[in-house]
């Protein structure tokens, strides 16, 4: 018994002995542990202040002209884009002020085409006019030898003294215009017969058309209308002017006046009837 109590108490000194050194031990590596951590955190700033030391002064300071170039790179294609968009507005622009130019120029030959076309027309029309007045002074030329044919050596004689009866001896005293007789109210010749057939343009000898005297003045008929004297005709005239001369009729001052073309300037008052 006594042995092994012995031999327990042995083991258990055994034992104890080799805790000891190692709890002294133990105690020994945890201030190393401690003392090695300070120097392992110690490590990281001097890696960090290494780190930041290790990199260029470009990436520690903003780089501001690295910057402003790329900003002007990145802008230079959006300014050509800009220069490219106002060319293309230029081109536009040119293009409709071609357009419009050439629809002003087109328009403008229509108007002169329309313009020449009228022009044509009134041709037409003036040469058509002119063909009918020459139709019309042939035949009353025509009716005029006619009536000249039927006129009896009676009705010769018979005019010839009415006309001779009716000669001024002082025309400026015996002439009065149609204002000094008070104004014309006789019969009015339509526009359209007057601008065809009386006028300077349109003369006609007397004697060749239809002829009455009316309460001692003369009266001729002209182309459908009656007119009568009511002046004296002058006698600076020739005797037989009424026969030779060619005469028209024209509407003047308010009233119709007879002039010789062989003496112009000398109107002869006249009334007109149907």
């Amino acid at each position: 018994m006594k042995a092994i109590t012995t031999l327990g108490t042995a083991v258990l000194f055994a034992a104890l002995g080799s805790l000891v050194p190692a709890f002294a031990q133990q105690q020994k590596e945890e201030p190393k542990q401690e003392e090695k951590q300070p120097q392992q955190h110690a490590q990281p700033q001097q890696q960090h202040a290494q780190s930041q030391q290790a990199k260029p002064q470009s990436e520690k300071a903003p780089a501001q002209p690295q910057q402003r170039a790329q900003q002007q790179t990145q802008q230079k294609p959006q300014a050509a884009q800009q220069q490219q968009h106002a060319q293309q507005q230029t081109q536009q622009k040119q293009q409709q002020a071609q357009q419009h130019n050439q629809q002003a120029a087109q328009q403008q030959q229509h108007a002169q085409q329309q313009t020449q076309q009228k022009q044509q027309q009134a041709q037409q029309h003036n040469q058509q006019a002119a063909q009918q007045q020459q139709h019309a002074q042939q035949q009353n030329q025509q009716a005029a030898n006619q009536q000249h044919a039927q006129h009896t050596p009676e009705q010769q004689r018979a005019q010839q003294v009415a006309w001779q009866g009716h000669e001024s001896n002082n025309w400026q005293s015996d002439h009065r215009t149609w204002q000094q007789r008070g104004g014309y109210h006789g019969y009015r010749i339509p526009d359209n017969r007057y601008n065809g057939y009386f006028g300077p343009n349109y003369g006609f000898v007397i004697y060749n058309q239809p002829y009455m005297v009316v309460g001692g003045f003369p009266r001729f008929q002209y182309n459908g209308f009656w007119f009568s004297l009511v002046d004296p005709w002058p006698n600076t005239w020739a005797n037989d002017w009424y026969q030779t001369d060619d005469v028209y009729v024209v509407y003047q001052d308010n009233g119709y006046y007879m002039y010789n073309q062989r003496y112009p300037g000398v109107g002869i008052a006249i009334s007109v009837s149907m």
